[in-house]
């Protein structure tokens, strides 16, 4: 391996090491913190399962707009208009934030579980989807990195989210309908 291929791995290294961590120190913790049941309810909803269901949709429809946005930035899309990156950065930031309370809940309530395929599963992608994360947090700042890294980060956490909503919200809405 050349030098700069040598920094380029380490570069990637850190961010992908802190992520593993972040990742494991979830499941751990939620496969040993026992579940309380005590969960966040927000009012004008019919209970916990549908904030979390709710507010996991508006996440993926700004994890969409991350996506196009990215698209656009890398020139995918043709040019990017001057307002595609902080619309970008912004509807990162919420996501991101919209997000922390459906993770508190599913952690804090329910913990990590596996009494079937689809719940272990999101369990799975709860953990892995934080993890990913993290490293692509860390890796924006990094320099030397690979120019494919960062892509393909984005995109395991985009996979990840759509998992996620998938196994769980979606899950929801076709057990309960459009219920509020």
């Amino acid at each position: 391996m050349t030098t700069a291929g040598n920094r380029a791995a380490a570069a990637l290294l850190v961010p992908l090491a802190v992520g593993a961590v972040v990742s494991v120190a979830l499941g751990v913790y939620g496969n040993l913190h026992p579940p309380t049941g005590v969960a966040v309810n927000v009012a004008g909803f019919s209970g916990p399962q549908a904030v979390k269901a709710w507010l996991a949709t508006v996440v993926v429809v700004l994890a969409v707009v991350q996506l196009l946005s990215a698209l656009a930035m890398y020139g995918k899309l043709g040019a990017a208009p001057a307002w595609v990156a902080p619309v970008h950065r912004w509807s990162g930031r919420l996501a991101f934030l919209v997000s922390i309370p459906v993770a508190l809940h599913c952690l804090y309530a329910l913990g990590f579980q596996s009494f079937d395929a689809r719940v272990l599963v999101h369990s799975l992608l709860g953990c892995f989807f934080y993890g990913v994360f993290v490293a692509k947090m860390l890796l924006l700042r990094k320099d030397g990195a690979p120019a494919w890294s960062l892509p393909v980060l984005g995109g395991l956490v985009f996979t990840a989210l759509v998992g996620l909503w998938l196994s769980a919200s979606l899950w929801f809405f076709t057990r309960s309908g459009l219920t509020f």
